[in-house]
């Protein structure tokens, strides 16, 4: 198995020479296809309102916290995570768009970092005093640490009820928990502002074709998710791919269960932004997308076109995920084997995408990769 993973290393190495070979003196080579429209797709059909849709989720979340710890019974703790689901697969449509001001607050780390420590959130509960938008606290909050308080924090689901159905008006739990949902929306709803009041037209008037342009960063970061949280995050790490020992514990939606749900959102959502469709079913609007700009730019690797090679290994990655059990951390003790071969079918397309389309369409990498694949 690691042989399979040198050797992709390095064609991905020379695929990546070859890119810093193609542009000439001047700078990258320039073509007819109009990015501005498909930036507009972008923003107007998929970006824009899949940040609506997530900050919806997230008010929904809010609100079913405020139920939860107000009034904490087994009913409202099933309504509560399935709020936190909901809101979860929400953010895996938008997770891959960390540009704008959703890097600048780096959005993904305080919104998803997990495993939780959840040593550390206890001690920091039970201190009452913290600031979570200190970067050492970023894996004490989000979806993960939210999951651990309302899944993990006690054995059955009855103690978790009795333990916010103490008496105390300030009990920290309470506290805590509210914070983390209000802190998830006000996060989500400054990127969602940002784009409404301003920066979508930024964005799209930014359609050139140097290394800040829209397109080269948004393309950058669409890869950079797909290599590190989606291949890696959900799948590598946990399943021993770069140690040689397995983590279970190291899944998304560990205390859940939920693992393969999230990861299935999350590889629909980057197929779906490929093609240039929104990967909400009730916004099925297709336009422009890097399908689209590689058919034009005539991208072909091994005489196949790049654009179909790209679908065809997305659907071979999704058969195999298919396979997995629903909870990932379960099938990591029981059949390990099955994670690896996922990943050999995620990883494929990462040479597919960060080798030939980047060639085909004449953008640079602007990241270090250092997972040592």
């Amino acid at each position: 198995m690691k042989k399979t993973y040198v050797i992709f290393g390095l064609i991905a190495l020379a695929g990546l020479i070859l890119i810093g070979c193609s542009e000439d003196e001047n700078g990258p080579a320039t073509d007819n296809f109009d990015r501005q429209a498909m930036l507009e797709s972008w923003a107007d059909h998929i970006i824009v309102p899949g940040y609506e849709s997530y900050v919806s989720a997230l008010g929904e979340l809010n609100a079913k916290a405020e139920i939860f710890t107000t009034t904490p019974t087994l009913e409202n703790l099933t309504s509560l995570r399935g709020a936190w689901l909901d809101a979860n697969l929400a953010w895996q449509k938008v997770a891959m768009f960390e540009i704008g001001k959703a890097e600048a607050i780096t959005l993904i780390n305080f919104t998803n970092i997990y495993p939780t420590n959840t040593g550390d959130l206890i001690k920091t509960i039970e201190s009452g005093e913290y600031d979570l938008t200190y970067i050492s606290k970023q894996d004490e909050q989000g979806f993960p640490a939210i999951e651990y308080l309302i899944y993990g924090v006690r054995e059955t689901d009855q103690a978790i009820v009795d333990l916010y159905a103490q008496e105390m008006a300030n009990h920290p739990f309470k506290i805590f928990l509210l914070d983390l949902t209000n802190r998830l929306e006000t996060l989500a709803q400054l990127v969602l502002d940002d784009w409404k009041n301003g920066y979508r037209d930024t964005f799209v008037n930014n359609s050139g074709s140097e290394a800040t342009s829209s397109v080269n960063k948004l393309v950058n970061d669409y890869i950079f998710y797909y290599e590190k949280h989606l291949r890696a995050g959900k799948i590598g790490i946990p399943a021993g791919v770069f140690t040689g020992t397995v983590a279970p514990e190291k899944v998304e939606g560990y205390y859940s269960g939920t693992s393969k749900e999230l990861f299935m959102a999350g590889l629909d959502a980057m197929n779906a932004f490929f093609n240039g469709k929104s990967p909400d079913s009730n916004l099925a609007v297709e336009g422009e997308g890097l399908k689209s700009y590689l058919d034009f730019a005539q991208g072909v690797s091994e005489g196949e076109n790049i654009g179909e090679l790209i679908n065809a290994q997305f659907d071979l990655a999704k058969t195999k995920a298919e396979a997995l059990d629903a909870d990932f951390s379960l099938q990591i003790e029981n059949d390990n084997m099955l994670m690896l071969e996922a990943y050999d079918e995620l990883q494929k397309n990462v040479i597919n995408m960060k080798v030939d389309m980047l060639q085909a369409l004449n953008i640079r990498v602007d990241y270090v990769d250092a997972d040592g694949d």
